[in-house]
């Protein structure tokens, strides 16, 4: 957003949602009652099976839209290819995409491809939305319950995985979460009626909570014991395996900024576990305590990995985050 800040403001009225806050995609009203969502994304390998990679990737691409409850449509590839590799890693790659890609219902109508030092995959895409169920994250309200749909410890576990240490079931758990489509868990806060709501990558809960709380501005409290972690990242953290990012993310939160205060009972590990940076991440969902019964039945119908109530969003300094014990 700071590089952002220093562009020319758009000045077209159908921009609904540009620049000038940090959501999840951009939205542009073409009429009244249609509006396109559209967002990109792309990252190296976090396994190494290259379908797998692919289908993570495309995963995490279309979790932009669902997040602002729009629907993808259609996607672009986005490569970087080392020239050294064989053509048939790129293959999987872009299979893997395709896979994931069918099962959204998204047409994949091309790409572009350039060579680069190490292999990076991701999709540009575009949704649709009715511009009166679009789903920011900036209308959050005080008495608002705070529901994660996907567990974390991804960040974790796939840096375990770099590093030889995972076994098979694990990394096979890790990629069943990472390569969950979004897409239920979208289709039951539109049916039911949220306030806000953002997907968890590359910020960790607390990071992308952190910008949710800043644009609606209020403060949250976050119960530890309620929000779901994958078993296994507690063995990896607590040999102080932990990506570059989940660490950038604790101290920009804790020390620079201070927007997260700790319960003193806390732990580095249980607190570093909230700040992992996540790939292809759950929807963090903000819902008013009336309608939190019928949102939780509705992700519960649809089979959502997770429907954890995790904390409520409280008055106070906006962005500011309370971690407590249950």
């Amino acid at each position: 957003m700071q590089v952002l800040r220093q562009l020319p403001p758009i000045e077209d009225p159908n921009v609904l949602v540009g620049t000038q806050v940090p959501a999840d995609a951009g939205v542009y009203r073409l009429r009244d009652d249609l509006a396109l969502v559209q967002s990109v994304d792309v990252f190296t390998p976090v396994v190494d099976d290259p379908r797998d990679y692919g289908r993570i990737a495309a995963a995490n691409s279309f979790s932009d839209i669902y997040a602002m409850g729009g629907r993808p449509l259609t996607a672009l590839n986005v490569v970087s290819f080392p020239k050294q590799l064989p053509l048939e890693v790129l293959n999987e790659i872009l299979q893997g995409g395709a896979e994931v890609a069918a099962e959204a219902g998204v047409a994949v109508l091309g790409g572009h491809t350039v060579q680069g030092p190490e292999p990076m995959y991701g999709l540009a895409v575009t949704g649709v939305v009715h511009p009166e169920k679009l789903v920011g994250n900036q209308n959050a309200r005080p008495g608002d319950a705070l529901v994660l749909t996907k567990p974390l410890g991804i960040g974790i576990i796939t840096t375990a995985h770099k590093r030889g240490l995972v076994p098979d079931d694990v990394l096979r758990q890790a990629v069943d979460v990472m390569v969950a489509l979004n897409r239920a868990a979208s289709e039951a806060m539109l049916a039911v009626g949220v306030h806000a709501a953002t997907d968890v990558t590359g910020f960790g809960l607390l990071g992308h909570l952190h910008e949710l709380l800043l644009a609606s501005r209020v403060a949250a409290e976050i119960t530890f014991d309620a929000v779901p972690v994958l078993e296994a990242t507690w063995t990896y953290v607590a040999e102080q395996i932990v990506p570059g990012g989940t660490q950038d993310n604790y101290t920009y939160l804790t020390e620079t900024t201070g927007a997260v205060r700790w319960d003193s009972s806390l732990s580095w590990e249980e607190r570093i576990v909230l700040c992992d940076a996540q790939t292809s991440g759950g929807l963090l969902i903000a819902v008013s305590p009336d309608r939190l019964p019928a949102l939780v039945d509705a992700l519960q119908a649809r089979n959502v990995l997770t429907q954890a109530i995790i904390g409520h969003v409280v008055e106070g300094k906006p962005g500011h985050i309370t971690v407590r014990r249950r």
